[in-house]
């Protein structure tokens, strides 16, 4: 029983129904197993064991009694602070901003609600979910199970820190450059960003998707399963599609796949990523799949543009606080968002328009493939109290190269370990697939994670 901790929705699910373990035991066990990791990591936010305990007992009632409330009665999930919860305030990881309870649950928090899971707490953010970092003027800093001294990366770092901590099997975390996919490369995980509108959100914006952060992908499908039902909130949703998120293994022969190692900007990856990328490319070579190498999608321009973009539209928003809360924003971002108060409207336009060149790139590689491989993080690691893997605001989105381009294509991309580093850090393996092939993707996700076998051994709770 002492391993509780790391089962699967399926596994607890099934003992819950065979009554060989109760929601109320199961909970005893991982809250205590919180308290003795949380400390470390600070990976939660609007957490409450007492209300948690209670929802527990009252599904414990339910189970017994052969009646659960819905298909996921009594698995705990957490949310990322910026998915909202009503009751909740939404700090958006910023010590600047007003403290707001949220008057309703945004779409991902109703579908898991109304499917019966229990929401554990709120996950880390850092200011403004603008950073591939832990670091919180309003959280603190959230680390790494693998390494404490080491970042787990965002912007969904708590939802990643949690996952790898085994604080429950599901998660959700948002992406709109890399902020599910990057912890969870980084965590050991599989972070799955669906295609634009799969998953209803609310507040939505281009690119932005939220998307489950799990250790296996069976639990993503679960997960998908309930997150992309229809809500009227988000007006980029796909159309209700009868999806049964099953996960059939695909047939690999004569499949196209493109190996991208080059990023065309930013950092170069790191020769141990590269080889774990590589022999996980040729795990679909050797099951009939034509693995070619491709050149990079993604260049300085596009890169920058984006970047002039994204600094005005951060300016625009910390011009709306007052001097005393900009004096609380992390000076990083303060730092990074001063170049656009010189900017030209123009340049700002010209920015935003990459998104448009980056969509027909991708659409043209989806032209002569059918699935590209790449490395998830160009780094393996980065230290636990910096902003950025760069450190350095002149150069926000060095580290993003792989994984932006998909935000703006609106194709689904998922990362899944493919190994360690010599330091034992994960190191994240990104699968890729047309618009619209989600469950292909997963499927394909799945059939690799069979062939590379179980993570046997995850980070153990420091000594109280």
């Amino acid at each position: 029983m002492s391993d509780l901790q790391d089962l699967s929705a399926a596994q607890l699910l099934a003992m819950y129904a065979s009554r060989t373990l109760s929601p109320l035991e199961y909970y005893d066990h991982l809250l205590a197993h919180i308290e003795r990791w949380e400390p470390s990591i600070a990976a939660l936010y609007a957490f409450d064991p007492q209300r948690v305990l209670e929802q527990a007992r009252a599904s414990s009632e339910r189970w017994s009694k052969g009646a659960p409330s819905g298909a996921l009665d009594g698995v705990p999930v957490t949310l990322k602070e910026l998915i909202t919860t009503a009751g909740d305030c939404i700090p958006q990881g910023s010590a600047a901003t007003a403290l707001v309870a949220a008057t309703a649950d945004a779409p991902p928090a109703a579908r898991l609600r109304e499917a019966g899971a229990i929401i554990l707490g709120k996950t880390t953010v850092p200011d403004f979910g603008m950073l591939s970092s832990g670091l919180s003027s309003f959280h603190g800093i959230t680390r790494n199970p693998w390494d404490l001294e080491q970042n787990p990366g965002g912007s969904s770092a708590g939802a990643a820190a949690a996952a790898a901590a085994g604080y429950g099997p599901l998660h959700v975390g948002t992406d709109i450059g890399g902020s599910v996919r990057l912890p969870a490369g980084w965590c050991g995980l599989v972070g799955f960003k669906p295609s634009l509108g799969r998953i209803p959100i609310d507040p939505y914006y281009t690119g932005r998707c939220a998307g489950p952060m799990t250790r296996t992908v069976d639990d993503c499908a679960l997960m998908m399963r309930y997150l992309a039902q229809a809500d009227a909130r988000d007006a980029t949703s796909l159309p209700p599609q009868a999806l049964d998120w099953s996960l059939a293994t695909p047939s690999f022969k004569g499949l196209k796949i493109g190996l991208m190692l080059e990023p065309g900007c930013g950092f170069q990856p790191e020769a141990q990523v590269c080889d774990a990328v590589r022999n996980a490319a040729q795990l679909f070579a050797e099951h009939g799949a034509e693995v070619r190498l491709i050149g990079p999608l993604m260049d300085r321009q596009l890169l920058d543009g984006l970047d002039d973009f994204w600094r005005a539209r951060q300016l625009s928003q910390l011009q709306t606080l007052s001097a005393a809360q900009r004096e609380r924003v992390l000076p990083y971002i303060e730092d990074w968002a001063a170049p656009a108060a010189t900017m030209s409207a123009v340049q700002a336009v010209e920015g935003f328009n990459q998104t448009f060149e980056i969509r027909r790139r991708c659409a043209r590689l989806f032209g002569d493939l059918d699935l590209v491989l790449s490395p998830t993080n160009q780094v393996s690691s980065f230290p636990a109290h910096w902003p950025s893997p760069s450190n350095d605001p002149r150069q926000p989105f060095e580290h993003i190269v792989f994984t932006l381009p998909w935000n703006m294509g609106e194709q689904p991309a998922l990362s899944i370990n493919c190994g360690f580093t010599d330091q034992g850090m994960p190191i994240g393996l990104q699968m890729i697939a047309p618009r619209f092939a989600d469950q292909w993707l997963l499927q394909c996700a799945k059939a690799y994670e069979d062939w590379r076998g179980p993570i046997e051994h995850w980070p153990t709770a420091p000594s109280r």
